[in-house]
């Protein structure tokens, strides 16, 4: 017996239509999977070879989106002095992401949002001194409210970001 395969033009336009409807719902989801799987961004961190919170730090990049290279430099505070960190701002480690300084436990969110922001003439991200709870400092329960303070060439600061 010989079956009639022949389709209708209402069929075949109805089949084509749910076809880009699917096509559609995939196309909306894409964005978030690219993100997903989004490159690494490239940071190297300059930090002294025996600190434990540096290399934590490091890790939090890591997990975050982040490739971090570690250089261990036993002349920190040459070193910031060379690239104009603040002395007010300093605290045990560096980073350089592209153009940008990042100075001691900044969160990876913030560094993210920087780098999109591209705030004009905003040199860099600091967190001063070592907060409980930043990332790296984490003791615990412990929590210090902290800010991440965003600096210009001219010295100026003001609060990027408040954590705690």
């Amino acid at each position: 017996m010989i079956h009639d395969k022949t389709i209708t033009r209402r069929a075949w336009c109805a089949s084509i239509l749910k076809t880009l409807a699917a096509g559609g719902a995939v196309t909306a989801l894409l964005p978030s999977l690219a993100s997903a799987d989004a490159a690494p961004i490239a940071v190297t961190v300059y930090k002294d070879p025996n600190c434990g919170c540096c290399k934590k730090w490091v890790s939090h990049l890591s997990a975050n989106g982040f490739a971090p290279v570690a250089k261990d430099r036993t002349d920190m505070d040459a070193l910031k002095d060379s690239l104009g960190i603040p002395v007010a701002l300093r605290s045990c480690h560096t980073a350089v992401v592209g153009k940008l300084l990042i100075e001691g436990h900044v969160p990876a969110a913030d560094m993210k949002r920087l780098i999109a922001t591209a705030p004009k003439g905003v040199l860099g991200l600091a967190v001063p001194g070592m907060p409980g709870g930043s990332p790296g400092m984490e003791m615990g329960g412990r929590s210090d409210r902290y800010d991440v303070v965003a600096f210009s060439a001219g010295g100026k600061t003001h609060v990027f970001a408040t954590h705690g």
